[in-house]
Parts: C-alpha cells; sequence; structure tokens
C-alpha cells in the first residue's frame, strides 16, 4: 500500500484504489491510499503549522532541499520514466525526458531560490529609505492533471517551496504511483515535517475542500476548463489568490511557402505524439491551398509508418489513451465529427489489443479534413490524437481562423518567410507562439501560460513563477 504525505507520517487513507497500465490492463501498478476531506484537513493544518518556520529558512537551505530532489531525479530518470511510461502511457523515451525536465526544474528553483528579489530605494521624502522584498504566501494548494505526471508537478512544487510556501499536493487519481514516488524523494530531502503533504484521492470530492479551506492562501491548478472555473469561483469567494491553466484548441498554420518536411514534423509531434494528450497539442491545422493536398498526403503517409504500441516497447511512437474513459471521449468526438460531415482521412478506429495481444486502451492516431470553423472538432478540446484540416483562402483567414477560439495557449506556423512568421507571431492570440517548430515543448526556464479561456492568474515556470508564489512588502524607514 502507498500511503499519503502528511506531516512528515506515512498515512493509510480511508480507502484505496489500484492504479492500472493503460498498455496492458492486466497490470496493476499498486494499491494507492485514497484520502477524505477530513484526511484532507488534517494535511493542511501541517502545513498551516509548519509554514512560520519554512518562511523564516533560508535561501541557502530552500536551495539544498530543491537542488537534491533535482540531482536525485536526473539520477534516476530512466528508472522513473518507465514507472511513469508504465502509468500513464507516453512512450519511454518521452517518460525519462519529462522526468529529466522535472529534474532540471528543481534545480532552476533552487538557483532562484538564492536569488531572492528586492529592492533599496530613496522616498521622494528626504531622509526615508525604502526596501521592497517578496515574502512567501503561506499554505498554497497543488492540484495537478494526469498527463504531465511528474513535470507539472514539479513546475508547482519547486517553486512554491523556493520561495518560502508549504505546500498540500493533490495529483490526478488516475497517476497516483509518479506522484507517489515525487513525494518520496522530497520527503527525504530535508524538509521540515508538514512542509510538504501529499493527499491522494478524487478530485470531486478533495478538490473544493482545498479550494474553500481558509488556511489555505492560494490554489494553483491544471486541469479542465469546467473544473478551473469552479476552482476560481471558490477562490474569489474568499478572497485567496488562484493561478489556472485549463484548455487549449491549438492552432498550427501552414502557408504555401512552407517547407513540407518541417510543417510535417511539427504537425505529427505537436498533434500525435504523447497521444495527443497534452493541453499544447496542435489539434487544428490550418492549411493554405498552394500546400493543402500534398501537405495532407504527406501527413497521412506518416502517420501510416507510427507504431501503436505498449509504451515501453522500444520503437513505439504512440502509446495507449491514459483510461477507458477518456478512450470513450475520444471516441464520441471522431463520431460526432463525422455526424457533422467532416471527411476521416486516416484512423478513427480503437484497437482492443497492442500488436502483441496485450489489452489496452489504445486508439489510431486519427486526421479530419474538409472540416469547418463551426464544427465541435475545431471548438472542443478532446485530448487525444485527433486533428482536424481546415482550408484557409490565404495568410489572412489563416491567422483569422487560427485566433477563432476560446482558447489561447499555444499557436504554431509552418513557413519559410520572415515576414510572414513575424505578423504571425504578433497577431496570434495566445501566450506561446512556435515557428517551423511543434507547439507541444517549452524550455523550464521561461514562462508557461496562455490568454483566453486557456489561463488565469501570472505564468508558470522561470523567474516569472514567484510572481504568484510570493507577494511583495513595501517597507519604509526614516533615517
Amino acid at each position: 500500500m502507498h500511503r499519503n504525505l502528511i506531516a512528515g507520517q506515512w498515512l493509510e487513507g480511508p480507502s484505496a484504489s489500484r492504479d492500472i497500465n493503460p498498455s496492458d490492463t492486466r497490470d496493476c501498478i499498486g494499491e494507492f491510499a485514497q484520502a477524505d476531506a477530513a484526511q484532507l484537513r488534517e494535511a493542511i493544518g501541517a502545513a498551516h503549522a509548519a509554514a512560520p518556520a519554512w518562511a523564516a529558512s533560508t535561501p541557502l537551505q530552500r536551495f539544498e532541499v530543491l537542488d537534491a530532489v533535482g540531482a536525485e531525479l536526473l539520477a534516476r530518470r530512466q528508472e522513473l520514466g518507465d514507472l511513469l511510461a508504465r502509468e500513464e502511457g507516453k512512450t519511454l523515451p518521452e517518460a525519462a525526458a519529462e522526468v529529466t525536465r522535472a529534474g532540471h526544474i528543481f534545480k532552476f528553483h533552487a538557483g532562484e531560490a538564492l536569488r531572492p528579489e528586492g529592492h533599496a530605494l530613496p522616498s521622494v521624502r528626504p531622509g526615508v529609505g525604502i526596501e521592497l522584498t517578496r515574502e512567501p504566501l503561506g499554505v498554497v494548494g497543488l492540484i495537478t492533471p494526469w498527463n504531465f505526471p511528474i513535470a507539472i508537478p514539479a513546475w508547482k512544487i519547486a517553486p512554491a517551496l523556493a520561495q518560502g510556501n508549504t505546500v498540500v499536493f493533490k495529483p490526478a487519481e488516475a497517476v497516483p504511483a509518479s506522484a507517489w514516488a515525487l513525494a518520496e524523494i522530497l520527503s527525504r530531502a530535508g524538509l521540515p515535517a508538514g512542509t510538504f503533504n501529499l493527499v491522494m484521492g478524487r478530485g470531486l470530492e478533495l478538490g473544493p475542500v482545498l479550494a474553500e479551506d481558509p488556511r489555505v492562501a492560494a490554489i494553483s491548478f491544471t486541469g479542465s476548463v469546467r473544473t478551473g472555473r469552479g476552482v476560481a469561483a471558490a477562490c474569489a469567494a474568499r478572497m485567496a489568490r488562484c493561478q489556472l491553466e485549463m484548455g487549449g484548441k491549438n492552432p498550427m498554420v501552414v502557408l504555401d511557402d512552407a517547407d513540407l518536411e518541417v510543417a510535417v514534423n511539427a504537425a505529427v509531434q505537436s498533434g500525435w505524439y504523447s497521444t495527443g494528450q497534452r493541453c499544447t497539442a496542435s489539434s487544428r491545422l490550418i492549411v493554405t491551398p498552394g500546400i493543402h493536398d500534398r501537405f495532407v498526403a504527406a501527413l497521412v503517409e506518416r502517420l501510416g509508418r507510427l507504431r501503436v504500441d505498449d509504451a515501453r516497447k522500444p520503437g513505439t511512437d504512440i502509446g495507449p489513451v491514459i483510461d477507458e474513459r477518456q478512450l470513450a471521449v475520444d471516441l464520441a468526438a471522431i463520431e460526432r465529427a463525422r455526424d457533422e460531415g467532416a471527411r476521416l482521412a486516416f484512423g478513427g478506429r480503437a484497437m482492443a489489443h497492442s500488436p502483441d495481444g496485450q489489452p489496452g486502451w489504445y486508439l489510431q492516431p486519427t486526421l479530419f479534413t474538409d472540416t469547418t470553423p463551426q464544427m465541435a472538432i475545431n471548438r472542443e478540446e478532446v485530448f487525444g490524437p485527433v486533428v482536424s484540416v481546415q482550408r484557409a483562402r490565404d495568410d489572412d483567414e489563416a491567422l483569422a481562423l487560427a485566433n477563432d477560439t476560446p482558447f489561447g495557449l499555444a499557436a504554431g506556423i509552418a513557413t519559410t518567410s520572415l515576414k510572414r512568421a513575424t505578423h504571425f507571431r504578433r497577431h496570434a492570440q495566445a501566450g506561446m507562439v512556435m515557428v517551423n517548430l511543434p507547439t507541444a515543448g517549452v524550455d523550464f526556464h521561461v514562462p508557461f501560460g496562455g490568454r483566453k479561456g486557456s489561463s488565469l492568474g501570472p505564468r508558470e515556470q522561470g523567474p516569472q513563477a514567484a510572481e504568484f508564489y510570493s507577494q511583495w512588502k513595501t517597507a519604509y524607514t526614516a533615517a
């Protein structure tokens, strides 16, 4: 039994759940404790009690803890990557790369702990000095999704601790093993008891408790739009901080002058790698007439060469969907696209077994063409290996279609024209823009986030993470 971590102790919950490998549903990874509301409140109390001491810790103390976590993640990247691939279903190379990124995130924020921001300024009044300093918030609640079960927790936990906050971490219920492995490393890194707490359990039960508890100063949430709106409402009701990363319906524009191979590579990596289960995935390909037919033909040919198989098997390009529920969502979106008149150009079928006969939640990479902006396939996030193509008359209509979405996380363009690329970068209504690159995949030392319905609050990652996890104090002193 894998237990919750509360006040420095590993505690069983009132119930437990089994963690199933989506590549082989006969394989149970383990049993994991499920907390209830009372146990979550106990964890919040532990974090609240530990907050004053950790807020008073030195930059060196914070550095040593975070650097140790980062070093262990990097040393164990293959082992933990294997666990992540087994649990979440992304391929082994992608999983190991995610663990590597998590290690770099912890090491980056270890450095940030040694660089506390502050300013000394003269007042406009003679004989008065001003000191500006950042201070921690207190207890922060972190709610993370299943698609990046180590990297997203890392980019929330690391800056929260670096800025002197205590943490209550509630991971997605579909990926407890990765969360538990990260928590176990943190439990040995030298943190005082209660500074970091892991509470596994059902989001519907635990999320509202965490968001509504007055001892929790802030909530950072990554997940669905509907749940994010509920978190925002609960935080607003009690004037608590919240940071939301939610959905995306990211466009990739392919112009007539694009390098065909570059465009296809960027589209395949953006739309179908990680089984399309990324908020930054390009699920809308917007293509101008001069390259449309060649691009679609090359894309179909490339999809035909992708291997869908066990995530940990060498040579697998696309692993399974996370679970049966998500597979049903994906298949429903495929059926609706067909009903609305989209043309199925490739894939579209579930696979009950891997090529070797393992039962799992497999889905062919799926491509629709001849779609219109009003179709659900171009409006609603599917979160699976399902991508649409829209025709655009020219560059201007391509940009308009790219921006025709309630989301604004990422946007990409394939073009060999510096002028067109610059215009797109300036006018794309997205928080992150990529030129001749996949929209999925961002560095750990720069801010991550979007606009419109995709994000709310300060950016995650990079030095900018301090904007959410700390607050300014202005102090005046008379000489």
